[in-house]
């Protein structure tokens, strides 16, 4: 009997409990507030896990939030220094290549993808450059 809202709320409530100190967790809840018209709060939770010590991963995993709002100018840089700091990781250098390309810069993405194919050929590698040829979003 709740409004979309409402019912929202007390989901993402219980969700803050579940998450625990996890940041995956919180980020997922941050994804769902910062895409959902609570911005703020979202945005929020993205700086706390940020200001602290955190892992590369979950840098790249707010910087897709970012791409997924079309917010291109606070994703790239996330993905770039993600690629500075995992200059070995072939699947998300790949994916980062297709963001590239799915935003019209297609000298920097086959740059990436060349990097990444130079580490090792991989599957989901090759996959994620595929579909951005064909405007297909990877799938993280």
């Amino acid at each position: 009997g709740k409004s979309n809202a409402e019912a929202a709320q007390a989901l993402l409530d219980a969700a803050r409990i579940q998450a625990g100190k996890g940041s995956w967790e919180r980020i997922a809840i941050g994804r769902i507030q910062y895409l959902g018209g609570q911005k703020a709060q979202g945005q929020a939770i993205f700086d706390e896990i940020l200001g602290g010590k955190h892992e590369a991963s979950d840098e790249i995993r707010i910087a897709r939030i970012y791409r997924e709002a079309g917010e291109w100018a606070r994703a790239k840089p996330m993905f770039d220094a993600y690629v500075a700091k995992n200059p070995k990781d072939k699947t998300e250098i790949a994916e980062i290549g297709a963001w590239y390309l799915l935003a019209g810069d297609r000298d920097s993405a086959e740059r990436l993808f060349d990097k990444s194919f130079a580490i090792e050929d991989e599957i989901w590698a090759t996959v994620a450059a595929a579909g951005a040829y064909l405007g297909v979003a990877p799938q993280p």
